[in-house]
């Protein structure tokens, strides 16, 4: 019961998310993926905004993809990197202040901000992640909150319990959005093989990312 009660909670929080918030597609060479942004994390959101709009993102990579844990992509200098070059370097002249919370964690499907490690804990202006993850005990769910002293409540706890996800990077890293559609894309993009610094073999492009916009209601011609 307590199972079905969670599935019920984590399809009403979907069903609400996509109703209100601004909604982020990214077409690649191995499909489509749906994102939510936050509005809880509004200087990541409006970064993000503002960067699809601009087209920043189209032709980028995921430059980098780990089975079980994410895959990262946004870094400009990937748009004509040649196979084998080393990425994850090229950045923006400037940083997004944190906006980490307690409501916003590391489950799979999860969108945060990359970072160096800048003591206030700033994030990348460009490259992001998106969260694969593996299922967690209860017991290394309470490692981690002691390490990042950080509290999980109970649906957070059943969630990297059931659907898993990357409860290490909690309390350190900026989540601002959440897969909505297309994680068997991400999952697809997270196996590919890849070399030593995790980039994959076979380039993964952004082809296009934009915003997504509601369909024009169908106007209904009256008669005479």
């Amino acid at each position: 019961m307590k199972k079905i009660i969670l599935a019920i909670a984590v399809l009403f929080s979907f069903q609400t998310i996509k109703a209100q918030t601004t909604k982020v597609v990214i077409e690649t060479d191995s499909g489509k993926i749906v994102m939510a942004l936050y509005d809880n994390t509004p200087l990541h959101r409006d970064n993000m905004i503002k960067l699809v709009k601009e087209k920043f993102f189209d032709s980028t990579l995921f430059h980098r993809c780990i089975p079980t844990f994410v895959i990262q992509g946004g870094d400009p200098d990937s748009k004509h990197a040649l196979p084998g070059t080393m990425l994850g370097n090229g950045e923006l002249a400037y940083r997004v202040p944190a906006e980490i919370n307690d409501s916003n964690f590391h489950q799979r499907g999860a969108v945060g901000m990359a970072r160096d490690n800048n003591p206030e804990k700033a994030s990348s202006a460009c490259q992001f992640y998106i969260v694969t993850g593996r299922k967690y005990t209860d017991a290394e769910i309470d490692r981690y909150a002691q390490r990042n002293g950080r509290t999980f409540t109970p649906r957070q706890r059943e969630i990297y319990k059931n659907e898993g996800g990357t409860a290490m990077l909690d309390g350190n890293y900026t989540v601002y959005g959440i897969v909505l559609e297309g994680m068997d894309v991400v999952e697809k993009i997270s196996m590919m093989p890849r070399d030593q610094a995790d980039r994959p073999n076979t380039d993964i492009h952004m082809n296009k990312v934009y915003l997504w916009e509601p369909p024009m209601p169908m106007k209904v011609k009256k008669g005479k």
